[in-house]
């Protein structure tokens, strides 16, 4: 099933929720919608299946208007981001439940509900209650009740945030496959980035109700066609700083020059904005050609895995990626390096100008599996 929007906008009132937009997803594809809270993704999600009509503009499916069709006369599936369960059903029939309303046989609804247990590993749990398992078991319950009916569009709202660290890495791995094996046109919305990188696919970075851009996931990740499409596909955000390209060099803030070499060659002169992901700033020299930012300690965080360090240079804060848990004290010196092939180049409309090229400063990628 082939899906999109042609020009659809949606207003309440006197506010826009969604201004015109136009988008077109193919068949049996994973297209991810990555923005922050309030965006507009589930508004998306309930124009592209009917729950809500668009103001104006129209919804078509394999090239059929279906602006006005409700969304129970439509082949989908919607998973919500807090679990939705029948209480007083036990696991099997929550799961069987829409094939009980469509009507399929009892030996056809026992196979489909048993192959989709195991394939989400509550196969054991059939015989219970909701109410006696844990959140990540409830949500697969949800999940399964969704891949259950086969539906050739499935939605899937955030379906991993109110789970916990290690089940929401467990389920991403495991939706993958799904929808890999599935012969369905998948919605998938998130805010995290990562998610988007880890799933792969297509991503829509959606933000105020608009898409901003769409194209193959890890190519949207690598060229954002603005900042503010490298800003919401980046976490932390990009580190930005403004910069005036003269005399075959750029200097950037209050002092930090950086030679025009490799994708940065033929900058016009000029004011930009410059921008580098967190994790290519590096505590310690990667490349030959790395630039040293000699600054203070303002921050250390810790966050998993990892620790991003705030560091103040000349009145410009950066902040630094670094794996494992890193110890520093507020005002401690630090120098930092940066690579110039890591810079993404913006003019001042924020419109993209240069962005790095090939994959030595792409280390996120293999997490994409290409």
């Amino acid at each position: 099933m082939r899906i999109g929007l042609d020009q659809a906008t949606l207003r309440v009132g006197t506010v826009t929720h969604i201004y015109p937009t136009t988008v077109d997803l193919a068949p049996d594809s994973l297209n991810i919608l990555l923005g922050p809270t309030l965006s507009g993704k589930t508004t998306l999600m309930r124009l592209l299946c009917g729950l809500d009509r668009p103001t104006t503009g129209r919804v078509w499916v394999d090239d059929v208007d279906v602006t006005g069709v409700s969304v129970r006369q439509r082949d989908v599936a919607m998973v919500y981001q807090q679990f939705i369960n029948y209480p007083s059903f036990t696991v099997y029939d929550n799961i069987a439940s829409p094939l009980r309303r469509a009507g399929v046989s009892k030996a056809d609804i026992d196979r489909r509900v048993r192959q989709v247990a195991e394939m989400l590993r509550i196969d054991g749990l059939l015989a219970r209650l909701p109410a006696e398992l844990s959140g990540g078991q409830q949500q697969r319950i949800a999940l399964a009740r969704a891949l259950v009916k086969q539906a050739r569009l499935l939605l899937l709202d955030e379906p991993l945030v109110n789970l916990d660290y290690k089940l929401r890495e467990e389920l991403r791995q495991e939706l993958r496959a799904i929808f890999e094996a599935r012969k369905s046109c998948v919605v998938y919305a998130t805010t995290e980035p990562l998610e988007a990188l880890m799933l792969g696919g297509n991503t829509l970075v959606v933000d105020g109700g608009r898409v901003l851009q769409a194209g193959p996931t890890i190519d949207v990740y690598n060229r954002p066609a603005s900042e503010r499409v490298g800003a919401v596909f980046s976490d932390p955000p990009m580190n930005m700083i403004e910069g005036r390209v003269e005399g075959g060099a750029a200097l950037l803030g209050d002092g930090l020059r950086v030679p025009l070499a490799g994708h940065l060659t033929g900058l016009s002169n000029g004011v930009y904005r410059w921008g580098v992901r967190t994790n290519h700033l590096a505590l310690s020299r990667r490349h030959a050609a790395d630039i040293e930012i000699d600054g203070v300690v303002e921050l250390g965080e810790i966050s998993g895995s990892e620790t991003f360090v705030h560091v103040a240079h000349n009145g410009v804060s950066w902040v630094a990626q670094e794996e494992g848990v890193q110890r520093f004290g507020i005002n401690d010196a630090i120098r930092v390096y940066v690579n110039p092939d890591a810079f993404f180049v913006f003019d001042r409309t924020g419109a993209l100008v240069a962005a790095p090229v090939g994959g030595a400063l792409r280390p996120v990628e293999e997490a994409t599996h290409g």
